[in-house]
């Protein structure tokens, strides 16, 4: 079983002819991974706290109406973070949140996941917001010390950091932690501090020596590169689609390479093919350009993605 862990949310999404209105959709970065996972077919649970109002009971029927296991998920009275969601010229999302006093932030930590689980993702906002992202932090390091497959997502949001440098320290301390650990083009911008894409993978091996058997680095259209601790550095081209939005695009990409690496049974990233790695990717790829299509984050079913083939 693969569980996601982070927070939940609703994203407030432009809407009508000039986009004027503000639509809610359901959404959540490790939320958005524990939707694509389970709609493709692999066994998915969601750790967070999820608000006791409107928002958070829709929030958790979607979960369980995409068959996501709900039992590691704790609810309180606390309300439901909110994320404003403007589009760029080229539909790309940005993000302004509300998150004072909000549900998600107020998890309190699990103790060892069930017997069964293979697979832990943590990420996003779940990382950076307090009291929860120390709880996230504990369970990743006791995670991977079982022996569960673990991957982050940072998925950073820059203006909920006070303090970059600060958390650029955080990040460095999980990847002894980490097996997969994936990233936006931007976001390793970001985080490794440099702009050209030579220095950008430059960082993804730096990144590797500290501990992930794999990196991956999500480009948009331009595709999708993987890079392996044993060496293999894997490009594959983005799926020619017309975008909507790329609301949960990444998370897709994050829910469907974890459910092809739980459905194949892969424990040690180091030890794919390059056709393995090259399968992964274009799954992953494919997964991503469903999303992309719709408006929001609505991940493909596999029998949506079989389809599309």
């Amino acid at each position: 079983m693969i569980v996601s862990g982070g927070e939940a949310l609703v994203d407030l999404v432009p809407a009508g002819p000039e986009g004027d209105l503000l639509a809610p959709r359901l959404g959540g970065g490790p939320y958005n991974v524990a939707l694509a996972a389970a709609r493709l077919g692999a066994p998915t649970a969601f750790l967070s706290r999820v608000s006791t109002d409107a928002f958070g009971d829709a929030l958790v029927r979607r979960l369980e109406a995409s068959g996501v296991d709900t039992s590691l998920v704790q609810r309180g009275p606390e309300p439901t973070t909110l994320a404003v969601v403007t589009l760029d010229d080229d539909s790309s999302a940005r993000y302004s949140f509300y998150t004072d006093g909000t549900a998600d932030r107020l998890v309190s930590d699990p103790g060892p996941l069930p017997e069964g689980t293979t697979a832990l993702s943590v990420g996003t906002l779940g990382m950076v917001l307090e009291p929860g992202a120390s709880v996230y932090e504990t369970v990743l390091r006791r995670e991977h010390e079982r022996g569960v497959l673990t991957a982050v997502d940072p998925n950073v949001r820059a203006d909920m950091i006070a303090d970059p440098d600060a958390y650029r320290v955080r990040f460095s301390s999980w990847l002894p932690s980490v097996e997969l650990l994936k990233v936006s083009l931007d976001d390793a911008r970001w985080l490794a501090g440099v702009t050209d894409v030579a220095d950008v993978l430059a960082a993804a091996r730096s990144w590797l020596d500290a501990g992930p058997s794999a990196v991956v680095l999500t480009k948009g259209a331009e595709g999708v590169v993987l890079l392996t601790s044993s060496g293999l550095d894997v490009t594959v081209p983005g799926a020619t689609v017309e975008v909507v939005d790329t609301i949960g695009a990444g998370d897709t990409v994050q829910g469907a390479l974890l459910a092809w690496l739980v459905r194949n049974q892969v424990k040690d990233l180091s030890a794919l093919s390059e056709d393995d790695c090259r399968e992964l990717l274009t799954y992953a790829s494919r997964a991503a350009a469903v999303t992309v299509s719709r408006s929001g984050a609505e991940p493909p079913t596999e029998d949506e993605l079989q389809q599309c083939v």
